[in-house]
């Protein structure tokens, strides 16, 4: 009992010896004019530790500093880069002697950091990053191991709280703000879990974010491997440019860090987006100048709708702005900095009411270039496939696509889609093209494409041919107050042609419909700028206008009228041509009379 309480006498006299050193005999404020001119020497700027260096000494020794400041360079708005209320390092000393770090509290708080960016190009990390300093790294690097062993490494806990970052840009006139709130970390142990917090905000100028989260660090006891686990985040966002002016977006993931194959493999067990969930995984090689990325991502259903609602006056407003806005080339820059292999799901998608099921989509990016080698989903009844490509080397982008619809139910479409209801019957439909810029009116100009279509036991809404070839009929036999009566639908069995678009004007050189009682065939142009039609098309009555299997031959058998579709793809007109339909008939009969007399002639003469 004796020899246990001499050594805690021991144990406690040597503490308090050591005390009485590092507070009496080592103080060390000494340094603090060192630690000044290192700073001014190499940077140019004033370090001031205006509180003076203290020892801890419970639970750990440690050392304790606060009020500390770096300038900014002289003549910026704000005077101070870098400034921290106070930093609290506790270590145990004797472990350091067989390279284990014991570090019982590690606390930073009020670390604020002022980046001043302007118009000519200075900004606050001018003379920060110097030849000279960086000469001095490489040295220093030189000299330095290849590999860096700890035989432990302890920490208690670190707090990092109320750390802020201003970023001031003249250029644009924006400040932007980042807030660390918190981070914490627990009690942490080489190749132990351990529990790991935080809390962020930003202010910018047309977003608010505030994103909280919670999960468990691991570092491998080789220090090669970093993972977090069961890694959980919460976002809020806020703003006039956001759906609904707020969205939340929430996420499940593990991250494993391998630093020594510098790679990274996220799981992303789920991603929650307000109502819109999925799920996928993430490996990121990034040891190369430019990183490599595979992907695979499976959303659930996603209703656009929901997350997108407009009014009508907000769409007109819209609508303004972009006439009166200057358009500019998008900068594809972006697609050059990062390789990316994604396969991409999605089990539904309603956007303006369209409603289409079972998206797949293979596309990869590399050096500039974006190619979706498939793309395939359900619409309708029907399918379909597409592919394209996208070039984002120059200033102003290309593209090429090849796109196949097969089996559509045009109307429900049609309907869902624009609420137009011209159309009815099952398409089949395909389509080339190639284009340059991606400016909306240049698009209408550039697009270079051709296709082919059909359209099968379907109808033609606003216009009843067969009733206005009854209307001509009855004047021709003197009833001039005939009017259409009925619906403005007509049935087809076929509806076929070929098309080509080039400088914004659609061209169908042969279009063709086919149905029991007539026959419609011409061609026309659609003017996708000015949204005008301008078709020319030929109608003849190949059956009774009395009716389909009608035995009784019409009067109009084989004469053909000229039709005109002309007005916008919004409000189509569509025209009988009477005045020529009245010259044919006059034809028709002229050429029966000169007909019977000549059959008359023949008999007389004695032909048979």
């Amino acid at each position: 009992m004796k020899f246990i309480k001499w050594l805690l006498l021991a144990v406690v006299t040597l503490f308090i010896a050591l005390a009485l050193y590092l507070t009496v005999i080592f103080d060390p404020n000494d340094f603090k004019p060192q630690i000044v001119d290192a700073v001014k020497k190499q940077t140019g700027r004033d370090l001031l530790i205006n509180q003076d260096l203290s020892w801890t000494f419970f639970p750990a020794i440690g050392i304790s500093l606060g009020d500390i400041t770096l300038s900014n360079p002289q003549g910026f708005e704000h005077s101070t880069m870098v400034s921290v209320d106070g930093i609290v390092a506790e270590v145990a000393l004797l472990p350091l002697l067989s390279k284990e770090v014991d570090i019982a509290q590690l606390n930073l708080d009020g670390l604020t950091v002022n980046l001043d960016t302007y118009k000519d190009g200075r900004s606050s990390f001018d003379g920060l990053t110097s030849t000279k300093n960086k000469q001095a790294d490489d040295a220093v690097n030189e000299q330095a191991p290849a590999n860096v062993q700890l035989s432990r490494l302890n920490i208690g806990g670190i707090a990092i709280t109320n750390t802020q970052i201003n970023l001031y840009d003249e250029a644009s006139g924006k400040v932007q703000v980042f807030s660390l709130d918190e981070l914490n970390l627990g009690v942490f142990s080489l190749g132990q879990l351990a529990d790991l917090s935080y809390k962020f905000s930003a202010s910018m100028p047309d977003v608010k974010l505030v994103s909280e989260g919670i999960g468990q660090l691991t570092v491998s006891e080789d220090l090669k491997q970093i993972s977090l686990s069961d890694f959980a985040i919460s976002n809020t966002i806020k703003g006039e440019g956001i759906p609904n002016k707020a969205m939340t977006v929430d996420l499940r993931t593990q991250v494993t860090v391998n630093t020594q194959d510098q790679r990274v493999a996220l799981m992303l067990e789920r991603l929650a987006i307000d109502s819109i969930t999925a799920s996928g995984k993430f490996d990121i090689h990034y040891g190369a100048a430019v990183p490599n990325v595979i992907a695979s991502l499976a959303f659930d259903d996603i209703n656009l709708d929901n997350l997108l609602p407009k009014s009508e006056a907000a769409e007109a407003t819209e609508a303004t702005q972009a006439t009166e806005t200057k358009q500019e080339e998008p900068d594809l820059t972006g697609l050059k900095a990062v390789n990316l292999a994604l396969d991409l799901s999605i089990k539904s998608i309603v956007v303006n009411n369209l409603t289409t099921n079972n998206w797949l989509m293979k596309l990869v990016l590399k050096e500039g270039v974006l190619d979706v080698k498939q793309l395939s989903a359900e619409l309708y009844q029907g399918t379909l496939t597409s592919s394209a490509r996208l070039d984002g080397r120059q200033a102003v982008a290309n593209y090429r696509f090849d796109s196949k619809i097969s089996g559509v139910k045009v109307l429900p479409l049609l309907t869902d889609a624009a609420e137009v209801d011209l159309l009815a019957g099952t398409a089949n439909f395909n389509i080339t093209g190639n284009g340059q810029s991606l400016i909306s009116d240049n698009i209408k100009r550039n697009l270079m494409a051709k296709g082919q279509f059909s359209v099968t036991d379907g109808a033609l809404y606003g216009v009843n041919i067969p009733q206005m070839l009854r209307d001509a009929k009855a004047k021709l036999s003197g009833d001039l107050n005939a009017t259409s009566t009925g619906e403005k639908k007509t049935d087809f069995t076929s509806l076929t042609g070929s098309f080509s678009l080039a400088k914004g004007v659609f061209n169908n050189p042969d279009l063709a419909m086919a149905s029991p009682l007539i026959r419609l065939g011409g061609q026309g142009d659609a003017n996708i700028i000015t949204q005008a039609l301008d078709y020319k098309l030929t109608t003849s009555v190949v059956g009774s206008l009395k009716g389909q299997g009608g035995n009784e031959r019409d009067a109009l058998y084989g004469v053909e009228i000229p039709f005109a579709i002309t007005g916008t793809m919004s409000e189509p007109e569509f025209k009988l041509d009477t005045a020529a339909l009245f010259d044919a008939k006059l034809k028709q009969e002229t050429d029966k009379a000169k007909d019977k007399l000549k059959d008359e002639l023949l008999k007389k003469l004695g032909g048979s």
